[in-house]
């Protein structure tokens, strides 16, 4: 079969864009809608028509079908990855075909189309996979996740290549690593970067509200329902929704929540039709998700569906020398441009301290001695004493592997000794509320009188 050419408009007026299906109707459905849209089509029915077709012009979008007569739309994403990797690339897949669409997303793929084809959903693709090209400027990513260390160097590549899919994310990290930043890097190097970015703490919302509250409702639809509302679904179209803590989600949720990202529409409580959300979906938890998986609390379909890609944020004790520049960025950040100098000493204690908190507990401890002292330089003087006095009492941090949840019992228990049992300061340097302080010492049986 000979390569088809769409000549409705001079082809270097117009963006280009391959179609690779071996259904003639299919072809021209979608050839005539990105005429309508200013764009030109080049068709090919064969993964050998389509190998040829790349190699003699330039396109700025493919759409292909995952089966072909010579092949899978896969060779084809493969294809375009290794030689034209600032191509992006979209899949056609059968209806209900999750495990294809997830196969080419992590083979690369920018986003999939289910058949039969919806044609706003094909435009909305469209439009952001030209946009990727419109994503220029310095790197921001690389500017604002501060530190030279090799974890954060690969961090800071994977976000850049993260930004230019439509794929699920899965960030893994502890708590305090900078999950919630690199998602919103990734949102700002997007073509969603016009969009909203709506992050969700899936551990805050009660259970009996969770549907309304992710999918919206109707009026009417139950007491005090006194009119329609969207849900975060609907509030982050055209954007991305980030789903913080998401192992925190009951199970009768995360069907729903399945069922959402692989049909991409959601039904309003109290409504009987669907209607189409145009989203991505980044989650993150500072659990082991796979863990959750093996213990029945986190569905394996689910898992899949959101881990097609995962970034992972290292703590700070694996990259310690990004401390000095990180505390150079904050102390900037508070005070402007004429910021304490941190002594050598200081530097040192706090590089040997293991920041459980990780960049959130540095943060908040620069923060303290900006409020709390004077001068010109932080000493080791102006560091908390459970920082500034590791090398004795806090050494149980460094003898040997710990959970999250170990170290977060030693350090608890460590700031209520230096507290003295005193609830509310100990609340205050570990930056919770006392309820929450009040439920860990129950949970780890932590001693509160010295």
């Amino acid at each position: 079969m000979p390569v088809v050419r769409s000549e409705r408009r001079p082809r270097s007026e117009l963006n280009r864009v391959l179609v690779v299906d071996d259904e003639a109707d299919i072809r021209e459905l979608i050839d005539l809608t990105l005429s309508r849209m200013g764009l030109a089509a080049e068709c090919a029915g064969t993964v050998a028509e389509a190998r040829a077709a790349l190699s003699a012009g330039d396109f700025q979008l493919c759409l292909t079908d995952m089966r072909l007569p010579d092949g899978e739309g896969l060779d084809i994403v493969r294809l375009i990855g290794e030689r034209y990797p600032e191509v992006p690339v979209a899949v056609i897949t059968a209806f209900g075909s999750a495990e294809n669409a997830v196969a080419a997303l992590k083979a690369g793929a920018f986003d999939y189309l289910a058949k039969p084809v919806g044609l706003d959903q094909l435009r909305t693709l469209v439009k952001s996979a030209l946009s990727l090209s419109e994503v220029g400027g310095e790197n921001d990513a690389a500017r604002a996740l501060t530190g030279d260390s090799a974890g954060m160097q690969q961090v800071r590549a994977l976000i850049e290549k993260m930004a230019r899919s439509q794929a699920p994310i899965y960030i893994s990290g502890e708590s305090g690593s900078g999950k919630e930043l690199a998602a919103r890097l990734i949102h700002q190097r997007s073509s969603r970067a016009g969009g909203p970015f709506v992050p969700v703490n899936c551990g805050a919302i009660p259970e009996n509200l969770m549907e309304s509250e992710f999918f919206g409702y109707r009026k009417g639809a139950f007491t005090g329902a006194d009119a329609d509302r969207d849900g975060f679904f609907q509030a982050a179209s055209g954007g991305t929704l980030f789903l913080d803590e998401v192992a925190d989600l009951p199970l009768a949720m995360q069907v729903k929540l399945l069922r959402a990202i692989q049909e991409k529409r959601v039904r309003k409580v109290g409504c009987v039709t669907e209607e189409p959300v145009d989203l991505r979906i980044i989650c993150a938890t500072h659990r082991n998700l796979r863990d959750c998986v093996d213990k029945g609390s986190f569905r394996q379909d689910l898992y899949y569906r959101l881990n097609v890609i995962e970034l992972r944020m290292p703590p700070l004790r694996e990259r310690r020398e990004d401390i000095a520049p990180l505390v150079e960025a904050i102390l900037h950040k508070l005070c402007g441009d004429a910021p304490p100098r941190l002594s050598a000493e200081a530097l040192a204690a706090l590089e040997r301290y293991p920041f459980p908190g990780n960049v959130r507990e540095l943060e908040h401890t620069i923060e303290r001695i900006v409020i709390l002292e004077d001068g010109d330089v932080i000493q080791p003087e102006h560091l908390p004493s459970f920082i500034s006095q590791r090398q004795g009492e806090f050494q149980v941090f460094s003898d040997g592997e710990y959970s999250l949840e170990e170290l977060e019992k030693r350090y608890i228990q460590l700031v209520l000794r230096r507290t003295k049992g005193r609830r509310q300061e100990a609340a205050r340097i570990l930056r919770i509320n006392r309820k929450t302080l009040s439920h860990k010492i129950e949970k780890y049986r932590l001693r509160t009188n010295w």
